[in-house]
């Protein structure tokens, strides 16, 4: 199996070191660099791309590969707003897309129990949320990816939200605070509390390394190979 990569930060280095020992050869790779070398005959010698980019290349990453007719795995977070527009071309065309805010096996098993608990609590109006992330400070955007599905779940359960407000920016009593923290090295926290005037309940998610999500994305590459249409983790995990 040949994988490209389509971006060769921390995250494109952390795939190769995990894909070599498991006998997945990396096709080539592209970075800020050589980015002029990127075209449809390049990315045709890889079964499938992972792009980690940035969010204002993404998209059109995103597009070359697709329309190239190349299988694609993306991690860049960001660029939301031309998320549908890709998929859409992708269903009309029958390309293979896979993109995930976090590719992490325990990220996505906490997105399913962040679900469960916001039904129950759409009938405890007494518990309002808040979510607060935490990331290293090269990060660039905020609120994480993560933490934007995390909050779009829960509106999605929760009747009595309607929208997340960034703080410090006051949320209206109809918006879930969300806080995002920038520190030093880490690789991700995410942390949903529950609170009402008694009481606190209080899910988390801590990543030890980028192995994690590193991990994930190999996965959904193998994965994705021979298959059409727009998929996620989800897809990938049976949740």
């Amino acid at each position: 199996m040949q994988i490209g990569l389509l971006g060769y930060g921390k995250m494109g280095k952390a795939i190769e070191a995990l894909a070599k020992p498991q006998g997945v050869d990396i096709a080539w790779k592209i970075t800020r660099a050589n980015h002029h070398q990127l075209s449809p005959d390049l990315l045709r010698n890889a079964d499938v791309v992972i792009e980690f980019t940035r969010p204002e290349a993404a998209f059109k990453n995103v597009m070359t590969c697709l329309e190239a007719g190349v299988p694609v795995v993306s991690g860049t977070t960001g660029w939301l707003e031309q998320l549908a527009d890709a998929e859409n071309w992708c269903r009309k065309h029958q390309g293979a897309l896979l993109w995930a805010s976090n590719f992490s096996v325990g990220v996505n098993l906490f997105f399913a129990l962040n679900r469960y608990l916001a039904r129950l609590m759409n009938t405890r109006p007494e518990y309002n949320p808040a979510i607060t992330e935490t990331h290293h400070i090269h990060k660039l955007d905020a609120p994480s990816g993560t933490a934007v599905t995390l909050t779009n779940d829960i509106l999605q359960q929760l009747d009595r939200k309607k929208n997340w407000r960034l703080h410090p920016t006051p949320p209206a009593t109809d918006e879930i605070p969300v806080t995002a923290i920038r520190e030093n090295e880490v690789p991700g926290t995410h942390r949903i509390c529950w609170q009402s005037p008694i009481d606190e309940i209080t899910i988390e998610h801590k990543a030890f390394s980028r192995t994690g999500f590193a991990s994930g994305a190999l996965l959904a590459a193998q994965w994705l190979v021979g298959k059409t249409g727009v998929f996620s983790m989800e897809d990938v995990l049976g949740l």
